[in-house]
């Protein structure tokens, strides 16, 4: 188990999990534009917005590999398929407590489920499994997921 498998894996499978989502958005699967879920936490501007949110989301995805190579090294195993597992489980906290508890504490344009008429939020809370971005964001979410934990894992393992 490599913690630079685990790195390359974590680029390739952020470009993998980032360009499976915005093509998701772009037929219409989805509403959801995570580059400008966390850019627009620090500028309001959309076109700076979206930059920032690629470069957080890329940190993010090599912080993760490192997270998930930690596991590997914790258990003493590696490979695509516990990538997957471990995926599965990146998947169901990134879309329950971190864009719900976590993003909104700190996020300051985004609404939550208390905002009121009177706040002018840029995104609506993402709801659960970011289910206000559409039906079928979890889903999305998910296999997205799926595919960056086994990229990692087979890449840390070597495969």
């Amino acid at each position: 188990m490599s913690l630079a498998g685990a790195l390359a894996g974590g680029f390739v499978g952020t470009l993998v999990l980032t360009t499976g989502l915005r093509l998701a958005q772009i037929t219409g699967l989805t509403r959801m534009d995570i580059p400008l879920l966390l850019g627009t936490a620090f500028t309001e501007d959309m076109r700076r917005a979206q930059a920032i949110g690629y470069a957080v989301h890329f940190f993010n995805g090599l912080v993760f590999a490192v997270g998930y190579w930690l596991v590997f090294e914790a258990v003493g195993e590696a490979g695509w398929l516990f990538g997957a597992v471990l995926g599965l489980i990146h998947a169901l906290f990134a879309g329950g407590a971190l864009v719900n508890v976590l993003l909104p504490a700190v996020h300051p344009r985004m609404g939550t489920m208390w905002s009121d008429a009177s706040e002018t939020p840029i995104l609506e809370p993402p709801g659960f499994m970011l289910s206000n971005y559409g039906p079928q964001t979890a889903l999305v979410t998910v296999v997205a997921h799926l595919a960056y934990g086994a990229i990692v894992g087979g890449f840390a393992s070597g495969l």
